[in-house]
């Protein structure tokens, strides 16, 4: 076509063809214009859906942290940081693109956005930048470096460091050329109006994934802390506070998570159905830590509910548990093969209970036997036939079934009392003065129970005389008058002496003489 000897005619057809490419060429342009411009605006839509969940993030997280601050404060803190710096160069890029379209008539009329005007004017002046153009630089920079202090130590969160930092390079660039040029320029400079538009969009779109991803990583990190197996312990479970021999272990091992940044709102706990106030737990590493007593021997109960904010509402976690109180051993139980014995005649006094049974779910049982209180009894044998007595005791367990033993105990009758005299007994040497005036007694030798006798009657028989017998307990008129009569050295006897106990049922064995040898 470039012929130098051609017809008029083959110059018109020439002409034709070159009016023609270029008709194409002005076409394919507007076609490319309008699908920058399309992608501009789907960018913007996705956008607009990605800083609403952004927001609603942010808004779940906010709740998080006052539901449970010790967990997500920090996290919240660390967010709203990058959201900070997120929004800031977001707000920058929105009115840079405001100012590039606001000459237009129709801002979504793409095809006429084949220029670069805007951007060569106010970022570039020859081969040098614009204060606008350092501007843009600086933005990017501040985000960039921004959200990388931020995120730096920060466990899980180096790729999103990475990702960032290659999304906002602005290195230099080598062309296809193989001619290193600004970043600016070889991005912005000589491009169409458009295209320039929907780099920014991608740009705020990155922004926008950035904070995305950012806590999302945070929120998997600190879920992850809380899986994480370390945060495991294990605990028993059990039917029963306490197991007898014989019975069967039901225990189950469960795994429960500790977590000293989970706490309770409030607790609502009762000991036995009273409700314990604030200075009987507290709350430490994740768990409440109960200060109470053991109170009294037997199965206590404990229950009610550990409260937890879940977005602003509260959340009942049930408590139901129990323990056993066992009397503390502070004495060797320590008993005599065949010395189970009751006497008669007196109340004898006896200790029933059953080990880690309360009192009050223990019954006992025997001809003679009456509960005082508690495990306080007295067994009374007089009236009971045969030389034994059989006690039977039943107690009921924590779980309602009942338990039984019972013990056998030999009866026997109180022993022979010991005649007195001064409080000595058996053979005794004595001035005849003295012996007037001494008091006759009786006592139980080497006896466990406390039985003071009283003596009311008793003979009195020097050598060679007759037999006095005396009223009370003193020498009368008439055995002191027969007292004259005996010889120094001649023996004296005080026999038959009867004496009475109080509170006895029974007739007592005949008291032992004392005898005595006159001194003078």
């Amino acid at each position: 076509m470039a012929g130098g000897n051609l017809s008029p005619r083959q110059k018109m057809i020439n002409l034709m063809y070159l009016i023609f490419i270029a008709m194409l060429a002005l076409n394919m342009s507007k076609e490319v214009l309008s699908a920058f411009g399309l992608m501009n605006e789907k960018l913007t839509e996705s956008n607009q859906a990605t800083g609403e969940r952004n927001t609603a993030f942010m808004a779940s997280l906010e709740q998080k942290a006052a539901d449970q601050p010790e967990k997500y404060v920090s996290l919240k803190a660390k967010a709203d940081q990058i959201g900070a710096l997120a929004a800031k160069f977001d707000s920058y890029l929105e009115t840079l693109k405001g100012n590039m379209v606001a000459k237009l008539d129709d801002p979504t009329d793409y095809e006429v956005m084949d220029k670069g005007d805007y951007l060569d004017e106010n970022f570039f002046k020859g081969a040098k930048l614009k204060p606008e153009g350092e501007e843009f630089l600086a933005q990017m920079a501040a985000y960039r470096d921004g959200v990388a202090k931020i995120l730096a130590g920060e466990k899980g969160m180096q790729n999103v460091i990475n990702d960032v930092k290659e999304k906002f390079n602005t290195d230099d660039v080598t062309n296809r050329d193989g001619i290193k040029q600004s970043w600016l320029d070889y991005h912005y400079k000589g491009f169409p109006l458009v295209a320039s538009l929907t780099k920014m969009t991608q740009l705020q779109a990155d922004i926008k994934t950035t904070q995305a991803e950012v806590l999302s990583t945070m929120l998997a990190g600190t879920q992850a802390i809380q899986l994480s197996m370390t945060n495991y312990t294990t605990l028993m479970e059990t039917s029963k506070s306490a197991y007898f021999n014989g019975e069967e272990f039901d225990g189950q091992i469960v795994l429960g998570r500790k977590d000293a940044s989970t706490k309770p709102s409030r607790v609502e706990l009762t000991l036995d159905g009273r409700a314990l106030a604030a200075s009987q737990y507290s709350i430490e590493d994740g768990k409440v830590k109960l200060k109470i007593g053991t109170g009294g021997v037997g199965e206590h109960k404990i229950e009610g509910s550990l409260i937890f904010l879940e977005d602003g509402k509260e959340t009942k976690v049930p408590v139901k548990s129990s323990f056993a109180t066992v009397a503390k051993p502070n004495s060797a139980t320590i008993s005599a093969d065949k010395m189970n014995v009751v006497y008669r005649g007196v109340q004898n006094p006896m200790t029933i209970s059953f080990a880690g049974i309360p009192d009050n779910n223990v019954t006992a049982s025997a001809q003679g036997l009456t509960r005082i209180n508690g495990s306080k009894y007295v067994m009374d044998a007089t009236r009971v036939q045969g030389r034994e007595v059989t006690i039977n005791v039943t107690g009921k367990l924590p779980d309602g079934k009942p338990v039984s033993d019972r013990a056998t105990f030999r009866i026997k009758d109180l022993p022979k009392p010991t005649g007195t005299l001064r409080g000595e007994d058996g053979s005794l040497s004595m001035q005849r003065n003295a012996l007037e005036i001494s008091t006759v007694g009786a006592k139980f030798e080497d006896f466990d129970f406390e039985l003071p006798l009283r003596v009311t009657g008793f003979k009195f028989k020097v050598p060679g005389q007759p037999t006095i017998e005396v009223n009370g307990n003193k020498l009368d008129s008439r055995a002191k008058a027969s007292l004259l009569k005996a010889k120094r050295g001649e023996g004296v006897q005080i026999f038959d002496i009867e004496a009475k106990a109080e509170g006895v049922s029974v007739i007592l064995k005949k008291v032992s003489p004392v005898f005595i040898e006159l001194t003078n």
